[in-house]
């Protein structure tokens, strides 16, 4: 959550608070019974590692219907081998705690989004009794991968293997440094 503009001004202590209370808001929202209202299909694609924000899934509202990526799946279970967490992330995991984690978007907007601002519970605005609460970035995310991973009783949050795609892809990507350059003449 550090590095979003609007989180600036936030303390590492509330940050941490908001992480811990958004989590806590997915794993509840995947305990709880949702009935009817998902997404209604999934769509495979294989261009998600071509864009400039390489994806592995995304929810679009509009049309009620979820994207996967197979490149960028396919990336992640690699690395889930590569780095030996198999045991966290059963083959087969990293696709459907992408479509889980996309489910928990759907839920989160056309169900539980004031539920989601309230259990995180950062105040915008106070007025005698009355709290407006305030929509932190990058809340619904975090609350969107513990929902995968309490749906899905995975060993870790599918966080991890975003953090990790996203550390080699980065390096993969990351033009040469100087010192690079200069060791290679």
């Amino acid at each position: 959550m550090r590095g979003v503009p609007t989180n600036d001004g936030r303390s590492e202590d509330l940050l941490r608070q908001v992480s811990e209370r958004a989590q806590a808001f997915g794993r509840r929202m995947a305990a709880a019974p949702q009935g009817a209202g998902a997404p209604g299909r999934v769509v495979e694609r294989d261009d998600g590692l071509d864009r400039p924000d390489p994806v592995v899934a995304r929810y679009l509202h509009r049309e009620g219907v979820v994207e996967v990526f197979t490149d960028a799946v396919a990336l992640c279970e690699d690395l889930v081998e590569l780095l030996g967490w198999r045991a966290w992330f059963p083959t087969g995991s990293v696709r459907a705690a992408a479509v889980a984690h996309e489910r928990a978007h759907h839920l989160v907007a056309e169900r539980h989004a004031a539920e989601l601002r309230g259990a995180v519970g950062v105040p915008a605005l106070r007025l005698g009794r009355w709290v407006r609460w305030a929509h932190v970035a990058g809340a619904e995310e975090l609350a969107a991968h513990a929902f995968a991973q309490q749906a899905l009783g995975l060993g870790r949050s599918p966080l991890l293997v975003t953090a990790a795609a996203t550390t080699c892809l980065e390096a993969a990507l990351a033009p040469p440094s100087r010192t690079d350059v200069v060791k290679e003449f």
